[in-house]
C-alpha cells in the first residue's frame, strides 16, 4: 500500500520503519519543515527515536504529503490536536489511529471525529523504542467495518508485530484513554516508593475502573482484559520508558506537571486525558475513584492525601 503516517513523534517514527519492513511505501509527514527535511537529509528524526533507520522512507510535511493519493492515512498526533489534523486531511482514504486519549473539546472518542471515510483505531501493549529495536510486540485492531480491520491487521502483522482484530471500537479506545491515567499514579507510587503490593493493587483497582467505565458506556467488558486493556495497563505502569508512569513520579517528587512534561521532553497523553475521564465519569454516573484522585493532584492535592483518601474509603466488596 502506499501509506502516509501523519505525526513525526516516536510512535509515528517507529510505525514508519513497521511499515516500511512489511513492504509498504510509506510517507512519514511531519508538522515541522526542518524536522521533514533532517530526516530526509539523513534517514534519521532529529527528535525522536534518533537512532532509528528511516532509510526508504520519504520525509515531509504534513501540508506536502500525498495524502490524497494515498491508500492509508496513519495518524499519530496528540489528543489535542486529532481533529484538527483529520479534518484537514483531503481524500477519503480509510484512517488508522495510533493516538490514546479523549477529545479534549468534547469529551468524544477520537474515531468518532473522523468524517466522511473509513476509521479503525491500533492499541495494545506497544512502547516505541521496543517496537523500533524489533522486539516482538502484539496490538489489537479496532473498527466498526470489519473488513478494513481484517485488511489492516494483514498489512500490519509480521513475524514481529502480530496483530489480533476487534469490532468493540469504543472499549480498545476507552482502554487506550484510561489506562494512562492510571499510569500517573503508578508512577506516583513509584515516586513515592509505596512498593510492589501497593503498586499492583493500585493497577488492579485501575482495571475495575476501566471495566466499570466499559459497561457504563455500552462496551464489551471482556475487552479491558485483552491487549488494549490489560496488556497496554501493565507495560505502561511498569515500563521505565513510559512516560505517563515516569511524570506521575516526577510528580510525586515535588515536580508540577508543566515541569514533568518539559523533563520528559515528550506529550503525556495522560494530563490531557484525566480531567476529560472525570467529566465522563459524571456524565456516565459512575465513580472512578483513581482518575479523580489523580485530577486532585494534578490541581494541586498532595500525592500523599491521594493515598489516605484512597485507603479509607469505604469497605466494600470486590
Amino acid at each position: 500500500m502506499n501509506v502516509v503516517v501523519v505525526g513525526g513523534g516516536s510512535w509515528g517514527t517507529a510505525f514508519s520503519a513497521l511499515l516500511r519492513n512489511c513492504g509498504h511505501d510509506v510517507v512519514l509527514a511531519s508538522r515541522d519543515p526542518e524536522q521533514a527535511a533532517t530526516i530526509a537529509a539523513t534517514g534519521h528524526n532529529p527528535r525522536y527515536l534518533r537512532d532509528v533507520d528511516l532509510t526508504g522512507i520519504t520525509a515531509t510535511t504534513i501540508a506536502a504529503a500525498p495524502v490524497a493519493e494515498a491508500d492509508l492515512v496513519v495518524v499519530a498526533v496528540p489528543s489535542r490536536s486529532f481533529g484538527e489534523v483529520v479534518a484537514a486531511l483531503p481524500g477519503t482514504a480509510p484512517i488508522l489511529s495510533l493516538t490514546k486519549g479523549l477529545d479534549p473539546a468534547t469529551g468524544e472518542r477520537l474515531s468518532t471525529l473522523v468524517r466522511g471515510r473509513p476509521v479503525a483505531v491500533l492499541s495494545g501493549p506497544n512502547i516505541s523504542e521496543e517496537i523500533a529495536r524489533g522486539l516482538p510486540a502484539a496490538a489489537v485492531i479496532a473498527s466498526e467495518d470489519e473488513e478494513l480491520a481484517g485488511r489492516l491487521q494483514l498489512a500490519t502483522s509480521s513475524r514481529l508485530f502480530r496483530v489480533y482484530v476487534n469490532s468493540d471500537i469504543v472499549g480498545v479506545e476507552l482502554c487506550a484513554a484510561a489506562k494512562n491515567v492510571i499510569a500517573l499514579a503508578a508512577g506516583g507510587a513509584d515516586g513515592l516508593q509505596l512498593g510492589d503490593n501497593a503498586k499492583a493493587a493500585l493497577v488492579a483497582r485501575g482495571l475495575a475502573e476501566m471495566a466499570r467505565l466499559a459497561e457504563a458506556a455500552g462496551a464489551r467488558t471482556e475487552t479491558f482484559s485483552g491487549l488494549a486493556g490489560l496488556g497496554d495497563l501493565i507495560v505502561t505502569c511498569w515500563s521505565k520508558s513510559g512516560r505517563n508512569r515516569r511524570a506521575g513520579e516526577l510528580i510525586a517528587k515535588g515536580y508540577s506537571p508543566d515541569e514533568a512534561a518539559r523533563e520528559i521532553g515528550m506529550v503525556i497523553e495522560g494530563l490531557t486525558t484525566a480531567p476529560v475521564l472525570r467529566d465522563l465519569s459524571h456524565r456516565l454516573g459512575i465513580e472512578l475513584p483513581i482518575t479523580a484522585g489523580v485530577c486532585a493532584v494534578l490541581e494541586g492535592k498532595p500525592l500523599l492525601g491521594l493515598v489516605s483518601s484512597l485507603m479509607l474509603r469505604e469497605p466494600t466488596s470486590e
